[in-house]
């Protein structure tokens, strides 16, 4: 479905951007460092799962109309910076006991499931980036069609992806379950998720003014 003489591009390509912080990185690292592994875990399902829909939107072509609107573009910014800030300022004006109980850890993990699947959704930066990258590896030498190619080049960037973030959840997890049960630490890991959202926020805000 693909060519394979330029997978070791394309994998190497990916390698790079894996390793290059953003946005998505820092939600991912900051709720495992913040609640566990587990919400960690969950939190990068959310972002599989929007990688995957942006994919089959990419194969579509749909993505790449909504990208050729600059009005469909700004849309996107304004909501998902509104998103991020709205997060951010019930974490901050939350009080400690409105803090997720460590015993409904499913709750929380639910919950950053959902964070992270809206997020990008809602970050115009990772439409373009499936319109602009994935083409760039679409091979003529192949019967596949081009929306067939995309699909599997996709579809293998969001399983490294969602690999590298086990990883990262792995390895910051373990040191967030002993400051999660440290109660000084709990008192104010509300106040450091919602400086998180809010820099979220920003980030995606910024290229809208821009």
């Amino acid at each position: 479905m693909i060519d394979l003489t330029i997978l070791p591009v394309y994998l190497t390509a990916v390698v790079a951007l894996l390793l290059l912080p953003g946005p998505d990185m820092l939600l991912i690292a900051s709720s495992s460092m913040s609640y566990g592994r587990k919400v960690g875990v969950f939190a990068s399902l959310g972002n599989a799962t929007s990688g995957i829909i942006l994919t089959v939107l990419a194969a579509m072509g749909v993505s790449a109309l909504i990208a050729m609107s600059p009005m469909a573009l700004k849309a996107l910014h304004l909501l998902g910076g509104a998103y991020l800030l709205k997060m951010g300022w019930d974490c901050l004006r939350a009080e400690q006991d409105e803090a997720p109980e460590l015993n409904n850890d499913s709750a929380v993990a639910k919950t950053y499931y959902q964070r992270a699947l809206v997020s990008n959704l809602l970050n115009p930066k990772a439409l373009v980036f499936f319109v602009m990258f994935l083409p760039q590896f679409v091979s003529t030498n192949i019967t596949a069609s081009s929306g067939e190619q995309m699909l599997v080049l996709g579809l293998l960037l969001n399983i490294l992806g969602l690999s590298f973030n086990f990883l990262l959840v792995a390895l910051v997890g373990s040191v967030g379950k002993s400051l999660i049960e440290n109660d000084k630490f709990r008192m104010y890991q509300q106040k450091v998720m919602g400086g998180v959202f809010i820099i979220l926020a920003v980030w995606m805000l910024k290229s809208f003014v821009a």
